[in-house]
């Protein structure tokens, strides 16, 4: 499904320039939420709002509230899998700090994200902070509201380690939440139990909306990327998953360009024209002022020809036809509204006549991503694992892409490199690496081989420096920034 921009009633006059400036509702420019929040149909269209959060504006405006659309610089890029062409001097001169492990805090995309992901967190809080005003059931409102705040806050305790935590609207008088640091471990018992709650209140009827699933696969996540990880609960959340035949893997071109198939657990939604997005056409080259973004790195090209399989490396990148000065691949998962060309001549990657008016939907959760996770699961911190189970789901993974000998054995190696080639360019390798306890080494590895500076420190992204600033010494700065 997708969502019409009919919310604007909500947050009047927000901006993202910090984080000051959304954490509490403005009487001023928009509706007080005890007189507007009234009725089920009220409250969808606030739920709605966080949802359009996260899509976030397509535009080149850099105070715009770009949610998801910005991910892959603060993700993929600094995960040794893409980097960037050259970055315009005038607006995306950010660009070029991510792959080389250079980011300063006054960088302006992790300022956006930063910003963009607790304005989801508020609009998710108006919705639970109202769900009194109404007296019909309004116990999937609240499943999905939390949800989002989970996922919100789940990709922001990633990145930034400890965070304020705002889990209401705040009053004026709150003026020091929003830029207290909490420690980490209390932001993840809010989004388990947040969580928890979506798994019990919803079922799997949507896809580009909260579901029993998706729910499910973030807490499996959650789980084992706490200091003490759940593996069990973790392996069980997925078991639920793959035994509840919902969901299958597709041929692995229409994962990317079939919409709503059944491989799809969890999609942020975009339309052509009225709710598009812009990033897809970045990855491209001559498309736009900040075209030539998260191409491959020729160490991922590698690997996905050495490991990856014909099917996923024909599939995942092609050598960009207009670089003439050196030879440079895009990712080929999200050419924008890409159309194979018919039976006569499959996979040529058209697009649409104007690629900026992408309509693809971003894959957050799929059912590939479950079956390694439960692969992981099974593996409980292990180097290797023979389980039946885990091969079963390992091996499902492979033959989908061709690589049909059987797997008799799975090392923690097998495991990161699978999970590489499966999903490159979906923003999980920089979490995965980190999760799995090989980030410092892989990463450490791959800036001496590229001339980069990497330090431990460069695993968690500087808190942006205006809220340092206008903490007024109440927010502390990352280590290494």
């Amino acid at each position: 499904m997708k969502f019409k921009k009919y919310i604007t009633i909500l947050l009047v006059g927000i901006l993202v320039t910090s984080c000051s400036d959304f954490l509490e509702p403005s009487p001023s420019s928009a509706t007080g939420t005890e007189e507007y929040y009234t009725t089920i149909e009220e409250l969808e269209t606030a739920l709605i709002g966080a949802y359009d959060a996260m899509q976030g504006v397509s535009s080149y405006d850099k105070d715009a509230n770009h949610g998801v659309q910005y991910e892959y610089y603060i993700t993929e890029m600094r995960s040794g899998n893409t980097a960037t062409k050259i970055a315009d001097p005038d607006d995306f001169s950010d660009a070029g700090q991510f792959e080389s492990f250079d980011v300063l805090p006054t960088n302006g995309f992790v300022a956006n994200y930063y910003a963009s992901f607790y304005r989801v967190i508020f609009r998710a809080n108006v919705v639970l902070e109202n769900l009194g005003n109404v007296s019909e059931d309004t116990s999937a409102l609240e499943a999905e509201a939390k949800f989002i705040r989970g996922y919100a806050y789940f990709n922001l305790v990633r990145l930034f380690g400890d965070i304020p935590l705002v889990d209401h609207v705040l009053l004026p008088s709150e003026t020091t939440t929003q830029f207290t640091r909490v420690d980490k471990n209390i932001i993840y018992d809010l989004i388990i139990s947040d969580l928890e709650t979506a798994v019990a209140g919803l079922d799997n009827s949507y896809k580009t909306r909260a579901s029993k699933a998706a729910a499910q696969g973030l807490l499996a996540k959650a789980y084992l990327t706490i200091d003490e990880p759940q593996y069990l609960q973790a392996q069980l959340l997925c078991e639920d998953i793959i035994n509840s035949g919902e969901f299958s893997l597709v041929d692995f071109y229409d994962v990317f360009y079939t919409e709503g198939n059944s491989e799809v657990i969890y999609a942020i939604g975009y339309e052509s024209l009225n709710e598009s997005q812009k990033f897809s056409a970045q990855f491209m080259n001559s498309v736009g002022r900040s075209s030539g973004l998260n191409y491959a790195t020729y160490d991922l090209v590698n690997d996905l020809n050495e490991f990856g399989g014909e099917i996923r490396a024909e599939n995942s990148f092609r050598q960009d036809p207009n670089h003439l000065t050196s030879i440079r691949y895009q990712c080929a998962k999200y050419f924008p509204d890409g159309d194979d060309g018919g039976t006569s001549n499959p996979h040529i990657f058209e697009t649409s006549p104007n690629p900026e008016l992408a309509g693809n939907d971003w894959i957050v959760l799929r059912y590939a991503d479950i079956l390694l996770l439960h692969v992981e699961a099974i593996m409980a911190g292990g180097n290797q694992t023979s389980s039946a189970a885990a091969l079963a789901s390992f091996q499902e993974v492979r033959n989908r892409a061709g690589l049909t000998d059987p797997v008799t054995e799975i090392t923690l190696d097998d495991l990161v490199m699978e999970r590489r080639v499966e999903l490159a360019f979906e923003n999980h390798r920089l979490f995965d690496i980190i999760r799995l306890g090989v980030a410092e080494s892989i990463l450490t590895e791959y800036a001496e081989a590229n001339g980069f500076g990497f330090t431990s420190t460069d695993l968690l992204l500087p808190m942006p420096q205006n809220e340092v600033n206008l903490s007024k010494g109440i927010m502390n700065q990352n280590p290494g920034y």
